[in-house]
């Protein structure tokens, strides 16, 4: 890497959590570490790193805590590393605005893909903020953001104005988790109900309209019990 992007690390209690900052410093990163989360808030704001790893447990707060102060001013891309995580911890970091949730044991190796992925999206969020007047392509699908069009092969495509929204929004983080929660919320408002059976009717339909086989779904994933993912 030319440019190293600079990676912040919050956490003690990970096995390998000693093998991070050299493993980090090898592959091309500029490690930084902070003991605690108050740290590690202040860190972000004074150092502004590319993305950071946090521990869901910390020495004077849980990670989740710092995720919420950090997502009231900052967009970083951040990775909560986990060691004795659950599924309901998981949706609740991704709702507040995980970029990933990564859950012990886990490798060097599959955590340096995590943060390559965290901060390409990163990219493309930064890209995609122009929007309204963008065009997003993602293979045989392409959204006018301009003309509220999608079209699929170049042939149009007829959707409602929730499914384009929910279709736009999942465009707009490819690769990313998008909660069921936080899709109503973004879709419906942030005082709807959230109702994922009537979500679940509007992704039904946005795949038998793009979709070659809906019951085998290429652009839209299901993220069983958690939410969808534009692949």
């Amino acid at each position: 890497m030319t440019n190293k992007s600079t990676v912040l690390i919050a956490e003690c209690r990970i096995k390998n959590s000693d093998a991070l900052p050299s493993a980090l410093e090898t592959n091309g990163y500029r490690p930084l570490t902070a003991g605690n989360g108050n740290a590690a808030i202040s860190m972000i704001s004074s150092h502004c790193p590319d993305i950071a790893l946090l521990s869901a447990a910390l020495p004077d707060m849980n990670g989740l805590e710092v995720l919420r102060n950090v997502r009231q001013w900052s967009s970083i891309p951040i990775i909560i590393l986990s060691a004795h995580g659950s599924e309901g911890e998981e949706v609740k970091a991704l709702d507040m605005g995980a970029d990933d949730y990564i859950k012990q044991p886990f490798g060097i190796p599959g955590l340096l893909a995590r943060i390559r992925t965290a901060l390409r999206h990163s990219v493309c969020s930064e890209d995609c903020r122009g929007i309204p007047s963008g065009v997003l392509s993602r293979g045989r699908l392409v959204i006018d953001s301009a003309s509220h069009s999608v079209s699929i092969d170049s042939k149009m495509v007829h959707l409602t104005q929730n499914e384009y929204r929910i279709l736009l929004l999942l465009a707009k983080h490819p690769g990313k988790v998008l909660t069921y929660s936080y899709i109503i919320e973004q879709v419906w408002g942030r005082f709807a109900i959230d109702d994922r059976q009537l979500l679940r009717v509007n992704m039904a339909n946005i795949r038998k309209k793009i979709e070659l086989d809906p019951s085998n779904p290429k652009y839209i994933v299901t993220e069983v019990g958690i939410g969808y993912r534009m692949a």
